[in-house]
């Protein structure tokens, strides 16, 4: 199963469908900060979905095929996807300021993400 194409396609879905509920219904509710804070969620949304897709690509038997590494990079995407994203839309709704603390984990799993990418890239025809 292509669990990495299927999570960054429904992670793209989500995105598109939060960057126009936050364009439309929030636009008169929230404050210009919290509706800044929401379209940042949205676009590392986007941009991470999109490397789920080139993971899942990437992990095809005529390219990487199965790699810990690359695994690895695509659940560290994906974890970071539901906690960076997940808690700035929270405290757009909420405006909870303490969720601002858990936001750095999710960035920090994107770190992590990207360089197990690097890993798996430089294990490649080796």
């Amino acid at each position: 199963m292509p669990f990495f194409i299927i999570a960054g396609a429904v992670n793209g879905a989500i995105a598109v469908a939060l960057g126009a509920f936050g364009a439309h219904a929030l636009a008169d509710r929230l404050s210009a900060h919290y509706l800044d804070i929401w379209e940042k969620a949205v676009h590392y949304q986007m941009f991470h979905a999109v490397a789920l897709l080139a993971i899942g690509i990437l992990m095809s038997p005529a390219l990487f095929g199965s790699s810990t590494a690359l695994s690895w990079a695509g659940y560290l995407l994906l974890a970071g996807i539901i906690i960076f994203s997940g808690s700035l839309y929270v405290l757009s709704l909420s405006g909870i300021g303490i969720l601002g603390a858990i936001t750095p984990i999710g960035g920090v799993a994107f770190i992590a993400g990207w360089i197990m990418l690097i890993v798996a890239a430089s294990k490649f025809g080796n």
